[in-house]
């Protein structure tokens, strides 16, 4: 199998491998530039593996005209600069000892052992400077064509070995697994037992890794699968899932793109702020949604008071959790209230009206303003 892509051809990615291949060494593109590529999806980083060691690529790279920079030289890893776009390069690797979150390794002249280490067979896909693919765990191409997300050996060691990899897992089958397939019963056997590993994460790495599971076509049938197997509530205990369904069927249905934060809004989650590391204005809006969810305060008035795309969100999540469509009208009349403007002010209000009771009759006035569609004007109000 050859790949037929524009990127293999790009001056830089190409003089990026020619100094390696030049120079006598092996040069791998591998992963997800690879997966997206026979998936026909748009690749973005370009990740290259190599025998050379991070030194040799260092020293071919300044040789090479090109820039290197020692991301992660002492895993081997070198980002090599060409054309003005970085391409990560990679030292064959083997590990020598792991600890459920940092591996300690050793380089390898060997693709196989490069490979044997990944986490998943789809991700263990490699080609050459001419697109030719490499399947080195023989499974890669097979279980990619049938879009079957599975562990490379036992599932067991592949989490012990970092695990991270038990929620990387759903949020791979999220994007790239069959959704009428189900999930392997061996990798939800492992997770199942392993979930409390989770728990030695840090906080960062969780959220980044459920932003990007949260923000697939239809996360529902993977998030399920973390309920079901214990890692939903050790990562955030109390979430639930039943809203997140219907969420993602409303968000389609309307047309809206998907939302990662709307989604764990679905979930409910308490404490999601600090155990997903949410910066301060995603805290704030996630508790904007979900305090508003429940009140009594119309389309209208929620984007009167938290603009149209917070007042979307909190009228798709109301919607959800009652399996419900959103009412006709909702989001317009959410767009007519975020573009209206008060008509009064204080200095408006009859002469001794003072202290509290101006905060009481304007809010009286903005009652009925609301109330109104927002045609009242500063006469209607007065009178």
């Amino acid at each position: 199998m050859k790949l037929q892509a524009d990127w293999l051809r790009d001056p830089g990615t190409a003089a990026v491998m020619r100094m390696l291949t030049g120079a006598g060494h092996q040069a791998y593109f591998v992963g997800g530039c690879v997966r997206d590529e026979l998936l026909g999806r748009d690749v973005g980083d370009i990740d290259i593996s190599t025998d050379a060691r991070p030194e040799t690529v260092m020293k071919l790279a300044e040789r090479a005209g090109l820039k290197p920079v020692g991301t992660g030289v002492d895993h081997g890893t070198v980002t090599v600069v060409a054309e003005g776009q970085p391409h990560e390069v990679t030292t064959f690797r083997r590990d020598v000892e792991t600890d459920g979150r940092r591996a300690v390794v050793a380089f390898s002249d060997r693709i196989e052992e490069d490979a044997a280490r990944r986490d998943f067979t789809m991700n263990a896909l490699y080609a050459d400077s001419t697109g030719e693919v490499l399947d080195p765990t023989g499974e890669g191409l097979s279980d990619l064509s049938a879009r079957r997300l599975r562990f490379i050996g036992r599932p067991e060691d592949r989490i012990r070995e970092d695990y991270l990899r038990a929620l990387r897992f759903f949020r791979f089958s999220a994007w790239f697994g069959d959704p009428d397939a189900g999930f392997d019963p061996d990798a939800l056997a492992a997770i199942s037992t392993l979930n409390s590993g989770l728990e030695t994460l840090s906080r960062e790495r969780v959220g980044h890794e459920m932003r990007k599971l949260l923000a697939a076509p239809d996360p529902a049938p993977a998030v399920g699968g973390m309920a079901r197997t214990g890692v939903l509530p050790t990562l955030l205990p109390g979430a639930e899932t039943a809203a997140l369904a219907p969420l993602v069927h409303l968000e389609a249905e309307q047309r809206i793109a998907p939302d990662w934060l709307r989604r764990l809004a679905a979930l409910n989650p308490p404490e999601a702020t600090e155990r997903l590391r949410l910066s301060r204005p995603e805290g704030r809006r996630l508790d904007t949604i979900l305090n508003a969810v429940g009140t009594a305060a119309g389309p209208g008035e929620l984007g009167y008071r938290h603009g149209a795309d917070i007042a979307r969100d909190i009228l798709l999540l109301r919607a959800a959790s009652l399996s419900q469509p959103v009412p006709p009208g909702a989001l317009a009349q959410a767009e007519t209230g975020a573009a209206a403007t008060f008509p009064l002010r204080a200095a408006d209000l009859p002469d001794g009206v003072t202290g509290p009771e101006i905060g009481r009759m304007l809010a009286d006035r903005e009652s009925r303003w609301i109330a109104s569609g927002f045609t009242a004007t500063r006469e209607d109000l007065l009178g």
